[in-house]
């Protein structure tokens, strides 16, 4: 489900979900997201259910199994709109955002665009008090039902900021999205723009902001540090800490969490960045995760692991041990070649390769494309690698070491 085809939410269909029809149907639909929609609507309608509540809370219903790999448990209890569930941070991220504040001693956050309230949730759960705003009045309705507490419907630029005292910090998740869900890459395109939450760290020292893993290095200001997070391998968002909230000495950093909520988090920054020496391939090859890419920290992972880049310009670490890091995913070298289509064709055949992944790291080869013209019919799996060796397009045939 996806905000292009569920029918956006109005205050009435709010209430509807919050009276006591609607939060007896929506206990009732918990659990049959995978029942057919079609059977489930005849079912509802046998029942005695209005059809227009029936659709509205199996709707819902579906929202809120989908948002459980972001809220675990407590998805089942709150109120979700299709966009709010697509852009909500996850609950093991908030948790992290919450500790920032909690531990700068900041006692009140203002969150400025709250959304669905996922942020929130997690400054309450740490102990904070929270002043919640979001222009958009569904959201906002949709936002103060998840809380339990009144949400303000405003403009948050329009001096929400200028009732923030002592004590009291400002978080940003900026929309990054038009009206019509094309996906804004510029950042003084978002809602607000960077400039507004920057001119606010100026007048609010702990202020945090939750930005697009795109956020270019040369925007994140002296003094404050952005910090690229990796859940389970996808790169979520680049938050930018301001004041207290950022930590001494530390511009860049990176956090990898794999696992889930209970998972292990690893986290690595470019205090004493070394440079990263470049060298031939060794026996193991390593892809560092895409936090750390983001970020600019290969050199530190390439140091920790006692390894070398492939190119200086390319994001692959070697070594000639097998030390492995959480940082990255380990693969054991095979064989390198040299790219070229047929030769490349005649040693997969020759290893009676048949489904075959292919990664990628600086070259413009469409993997898809590749497959099709290799058109291997083999009954082994196998794993390349299309990159750059030294300034040369070359084919590592690899195979995991490590998840």
């Amino acid at each position: 489900m996806n905000s292009a085809t569920t029918p956006t939410m109005t205050p009435d269909d709010v209430d509807a979900l919050t009276s006591p029809a609607g939060r007896a149907l929506l206990a009732e639909l918990a659990g049959t997201e995978a029942e057919d929609p079609v059977a489930l609507a005849a079912r509802l309608r046998r029942a005695g259910h209005d059809p227009a509540l029936a659709a509205l809370a199996t709707t819902q219903s579906r929202l809120r199994a989908r948002a459980a790999s972001k809220f675990g448990p407590r998805a089942q209890d709150l109120l979700l709109t299709a966009a709010g569930a697509e852009q909500a941070t996850r609950a093991v991220v908030a948790a992290e955002h919450a500790r920032r504040f909690a531990a700068a001693g900041v006692r009140r956050v203002a969150d400025l665009g709250c959304g669905v309230g996922a942020d929130s949730l997690a400054f309450l759960d740490a102990g904070l008090d929270v002043l919640a705003v979001d222009a958009d009045p569904v959201t906002a309705a949709v936002a103060a039902h998840n809380l339990g507490r009144p949400v303000r419907c405003a403009d948050v630029t329009a001096g929400v900021v200028d009732e923030l005292g002592p004590g009291d910090g400002a978080w940003f998740d900026p929309a990054r999205r038009t009206s019509g869900g094309r996906r804004l890459f510029d950042p003084e395109a978002t809602s607000p723009p960077l400039s507004f939450v920057l001119a606010t760290a100026a007048r609010v020292p702990a202020t945090g902001a939750k930005l697009a893993p795109g956020l270019p290095h040369d925007l994140v200001p002296a003094g404050a540090e952005a910090q690229w997070t990796s859940v389970d391998g996808e790169v979520v968002e680049c938050a930018l800490w301001s004041g207290p909230l950022a930590r001494p000495g530390t511009g860049r950093s990176a956090r990898v969490v794999r696992g889930g909520p209970s998972g292990a988090v690893v986290e690595v920054d470019d205090t004493d960045l070394p440079v990263a020496d470049v060298g031939p391939v060794g026996e193991f090859l390593h892809e560092p995760d895409g936090a750390v890419i983001r970020a600019g920290l290969v050199a530190r992972v390439a140091a920790d692991l006692g390894g070398r880049l492939v190119d200086e310009t390319i994001a692959y670490v070697t070594t000639d041990t097998g030390l492995t890091s959480p940082l990255t995913r380990a693969f054991r070298v095979l064989e390198v070649l040299p790219f070229g289509l047929k030769p490349l064709r005649a040693r997969l055949r020759a290893l009676d390769v048949g489904t075959l992944t292919v990664k990628k790291r600086g070259t413009a080869v469409d993997p898809d494309q590749l497959r099709r013209q290799l058109a291997l019919k083999g009954s082994r799996p196998a794993t390349i690698v299309l990159t750059r060796v030294a300034g040369r397009q070359s084919v590592l045939v690899v195979e995991p070491v490590s998840p």
